[in-house]
């Protein structure tokens, strides 16, 4: 019996994960913060930005550490808290310190900035948008890790409108 058009081209196009790994690696976006941070990543060809966690800031490198032995990641981009008049804002002077250990506990691994501006504001609406009870609205590790996913998302943004 002749097999369908359909079933030849899903034969000879069914690839699984284990035989095809991409050559790129995710992006990691941390939105750090004194008490926690939110993770989000990219999948393995770096398209969409998706929430992962939320870690206690002294355990962030424990967690990366971990994450970073399973998986490839080619970029970590950290939130950068800057005012309304472009300059960096308060948050920034505990942020620098952990920039700084980041880049030194891992030499290889891009490490790039960007604008945080609204993040939070913008999370915790997304929430409201999103249905979200109070009492889950109130969970700050949630909206760490959904400002993390926008911080991801915005910068996938600006490097798509780079290339233009």
């Amino acid at each position: 019996m002749p097999q369908s058009h359909a079933s030849e081209c899903f034969r000879n196009f069914a690839v699984s994960k284990k035989e095809y790994q991409p050559d790129m690696g995710r992006i990691m976006a941390i939105d750090y913060g004194r008490k926690r941070c939110g993770i989000a990543v990219t999948d393995e060809f770096q398209l969409i930005a998706n929430g992962l966690t939320t870690v206690r800031s002294h355990d962030i490198f424990d967690f990366l550490t971990s994450y970073l032995a399973q998986e490839k990641v080619d970029a970590v981009v950290i939130g950068e808290p800057k005012d309304m008049q472009n300059n960096p804002s308060e948050a920034a002077r505990y942020i620098e310190p952990f920039v700084n250990r980041l880049k030194k506990a891992y030499p290889l691994l891009a490490v790039q900035r960007f604008d945080e501006r609204f993040t939070s504001v913008m999370a915790f609406q997304s929430m409201i948008d999103a249905g979200l009870s109070k009492k889950k609205r109130q969970d700050k590790s949630l909206v760490d890790t959904i400002s993390a996913t926008l911080i991801l998302q915005s910068y996938m943004e600006s490097q798509k409108n780079q290339r233009k």
